[in-house]
């Protein structure tokens, strides 16, 4: 199944690629990257470019965003929601880090969710508006939310919706200044999807201000997996998506890389190899992996002793999984159910 996923995802790039060559005359100006123009969710503020910011080689000016933090006392990790907000509220609700208005109530708590909240739900708009302001609010009470792009996110960027639900499609038809005639060719019920998260559009911009990879304390959490070797090119890993959805840079190599942080499922099997896992720890320098990407039909489950746990237990009502959440403390690793 994952290389039919790849190879029609190659064939949505080249599409993309040539809708984003007729279109560069029409992209914004650095400064305009995401929904500020528009009524719809400002970014954060690692999605929008410092405009003194020196460009790189392949013209992006965006800051490289920080994704090591120190130990903090209490994390919650969280998977993949999938277009279901009424799962993601259950679940932040066991944290107990929202109220029942989805507003922040975890004080110091830090929040990791480890990418997919799109496809295969229809309620995609509204996560992301609650995320972005969740962030802030986290931030002011002393806590953080962290939220990572899985392999999903780049996915509808790529143009490849065949995860996008009805609803899913008609979710983002209010999003002001969105440029359909960038996608005239598509067909009419997918235009303001497309235009909503391609390179540089509004929430493509969203989408700008998140990592795939973030390290807490001794704790990595990824999507997919992380595999020996990987280690020294994840900051530019990082760094090349989120130039690529602000609509600065090519499409990044972890988007068709079957082995690469968005898609590895080694770490989600009955048969992990614990040497591997080891080799990879080491290089990156944490005790554990927190990983996503591959429903775990019991619940979270973990392998080689605690040092890799598998955190999609397939919350959102596509799937019917139970209502879970990791917890991380100084005293261990524990199961919210």
């Amino acid at each position: 199944m994952l290389d039919v996923e790849i190879r029609a995802l190659a064939v949505a790039l080249a599409a993309m690629a040539a809708a984003s060559v007729a279109a560069c005359d029409r992209k914004r100006p650095p400064a305009d990257v995401g929904p500020s123009a528009a009524p719809s969710p400002s970014p954060s503020s690692d999605a929008l470019p410092a405009l003194a910011a020196v460009a790189s080689s392949d013209g992006c000016r965006l800051p490289r965003a920080t994704w090591r933090f120190p130990a903090v006392a209490r994390v919650v990790a969280v998977g993949d929601i999938h277009g279901d907000r009424a799962a993601m509220l259950r679940v932040l609700r066991l944290a107990g880090v929202v109220d029942d208005a989805m507003r922040w109530t975890g004080g110091t708590t830090w929040v990791v969710q480890t990418g997919d909240l799109l496809d295969r739900g229809d309620d995609e708009q509204q996560i992301l508006d609650d995320l972005e302001r969740l962030e802030g609010e986290a931030a002011a009470a002393g806590g953080r939310l962290v939220w990572l792009n899985g392999n999903h996110e780049l996915m509808n960027t790529a143009g490849d919706l065949r995860y996008v639900t009805p609803g899913g499609l008609v979710d983002f038809e209010d999003v002001a200044g969105l440029d359909r005639a960038r996608f005239a060719s598509a067909p009419a019920e997918t235009r303001a999807r497309l235009a909503a998260f391609a390179p540089g559009a509004p929430y493509a911009g969203v989408l700008a201000g998140q990592n795939i990879v973030a390290v807490v304390g001794e704790t990595a959490f990824v999507h997919g997996g992380i595999l020996p070797g990987v280690a020294a090119g994840l900051d530019d890993a990082n760094h090349a998506a989120r130039c690529w959805l602000a609509g600065q840079g090519p499409s990044p190599a972890v988007l068709e890389d079957v082995r690469g942080p968005l898609w590895d499922r080694s770490l989600a099997t009955d048969d992990v190899d614990c040497a591997v896992l080891d080799r990879a720890l080491r290089e990156l320098g944490v005790a554990r992996l927190v990983v996503g990407h591959t429903p775990q039909p019991a619940g979270i489950s973990n392998a080689c002793d605690g040092k890799v746990w598998r955190i999609d237990v397939g919350l959102a009502r596509y799937y019917g999984g139970p209502t879970q959440a990791l917890e991380l403390t100084a005293t261990g690793a524990k199961v919210l159910r």
